[in-house]
């Protein structure tokens, strides 16, 4: 299925958005969220465009189709909903394209291993996942989630409970977690 997957990135909508919790970029397929990262639109061109080749097209928000139009006010208004804690997953349909097939395992399994609310070792992780001495895997592939905040790595901590290795940095996930908590 990644393969098929990468195959569809052919045209990506890329649009920035502000959030409590820092910058987002987001970027949509005509089907599917894509990226939501704290980085920048640059670096996920560079990321889409060595999934899906050379034939990749960007295009700004102003210039999105339709299909991923829907995408993206999709994504806002579940990312608005979310940091509100008004919901506490997100339907909005995924694309992991832009993820190694670990990575993929690992951050499809954040959800259903690490309740809302709840935080987790990067060594229980590795365990849950069978591999459990991979815990410095797992914060190398939870590092390249091209999907932060949507599948929740912000939910994984160090093994004293330190907040540590976060792409959006530790006031991002301390503000995450304070979010989930207060809800």
């Amino acid at each position: 299925m990644q393969s098929e997957a990468r195959a569809r990135v052919t045209s990506v909508a890329l649009a920035e958005e502000s959030t409590p919790c820092g910058r987002l970029v987001l970027a949509a397929t005509n089907e599917a969220l894509l990226a939501c990262v704290y980085d920048t639109a640059e670096a996920v061109r560079r990321r889409a465009a060595r999934a899906g080749g050379s034939g990749v097209e960007f295009r700004a928000e102003a210039d999105a189709t339709p299909g991923q139009s829907a995408v993206l006010t999709e994504a806002r208004a579940q990312l608005a909903a979310y940091l509100a804690g008004e919901i506490r997953s997100f339907s909005v349909p995924l694309d992991l394209s832009l993820a190694s097939a670990f990575t993929a395992q690992t951050v499809l399994a954040l959800e259903s291993f690490v309740p809302y609310g709840r935080t987790a070792t990067y060594g229980e992780l590795a365990a849950a996942l069978d591999r459990p001495r991979a815990a410095r895997a797992v914060g190398m592939a939870l590092g390249s989630n091209p999907l932060c905040v949507v599948l929740p790595c912000h939910r994984i901590v160090g093994a004293k409970g330190s907040l540590t290795g976060y792409a959006g940095g530790v006031d991002a996930k301390r503000y995450l977690l304070a979010t989930e908590a207060a809800a």
